[in-house]
């Protein structure tokens, strides 16, 4: 069975690799090109097993960091440093240019966020979370961080091999109300706890795509409180565990 997930989150090449220079915390004018490769071909990888469509501009970017990284380790004959060009710069151009924008970006948002502030809040039903967030070192998750925890998720999968393999076509939406339902009665959930051992690919893919609906549509958040830690989904401003959770913004895994 083919799926086909067609998503609008998976932002472009150059914001995961903006997101793999800021994770590293690296120098955008000096890129370590064999390190940025193998993380961004790894996070490649699972999109591909994710069969997310068009993907064709992730695989552009891939193929001229290989190609730069083949050129960085080529030998160059000693007269030829003074006027050797490296094969970064370009690409480092168009980084810092999206990088640009996108602080810009990030900014206006920013400043979107703290205007709604300005309107008072009408009492909220939502219980008291037993956590003190005062406490918690938590920083907000961002989508490439959740394609990494995926990677793991189905590599993990790969390793156990069920002895009955049966395909799974639960609608998202099945997987969004457990999960918003779980949320609702824990008020934290662990992301690796929505995924079992030999789940069929069909299921875990409709699982982390009711992660990602729910992060858009349902005010639910991620966060995580080290760099390679547990990722927690977590109720935000907007989570009401009262709703009813439709299918209208879902995309479906399945396709022919």
């Amino acid at each position: 069975m083919d799926f086909r997930v067609q998503l609008d989150v998976f932002r472009g090449p150059l914001d995961l690799l903006l997101f793999l220079v800021r994770k590293h915390e690296l120098d955008v004018r000096d890129l370590p090109i064999a390190l940025i490769t193998d993380q961004y071909l790894a996070h490649l990888e699972v999109l591909q097993q994710l069969d997310v469509n068009e993907v064709g501009d992730f695989l552009e970017i891939a193929s001229t960091l290989v190609e730069i990284k083949s050129q960085l380790v080529l030998p160059r004959a000693d007269e030829e440093a003074e006027t050797w060009d490296d094969p970064r710069d370009q690409l480092v151009e168009r980084l810092l240019e999206y990088k640009k924008y996108k602080d810009a970006a990030c900014m206006l948002d920013e400043r979107s966020r703290d205007w709604q502030q300005h309107y008072s809040r009408l009492a909220s039903d939502v219980a008291v979370s037993p956590i003190d967030p005062a406490g918690q070192p938590i920083r907000e998750v961002e989508l490439w961080d959740l394609v990494s925890a995926m990677g793991r998720i189905l590599r993990d999968s790969q390793a156990v091999t069920p002895a009955t393999i049966v395909y799974d076509d639960t609608p998202i939406q099945v997987y969004m109300q457990r999960i918003h339902g779980k949320l609702a009665r824990q008020r934290r959930v662990a992301f690796s706890e929505l995924f079992q051992p030999g789940m069929h690919k069909s299921a875990i893919v409709g699982v982390f795509l009711a992660v990602l609906e729910l992060a858009r549509h349902h005010g639910v958040r991620t966060e995580q409180n080290d760099l390679h830690g547990e990722i927690w989904i977590v109720p935000g401003d907007g989570f009401d565990p009262a709703a009813e959770i439709a299918g209208e913004h879902q995309s479906s895994p399945g396709g022919g």
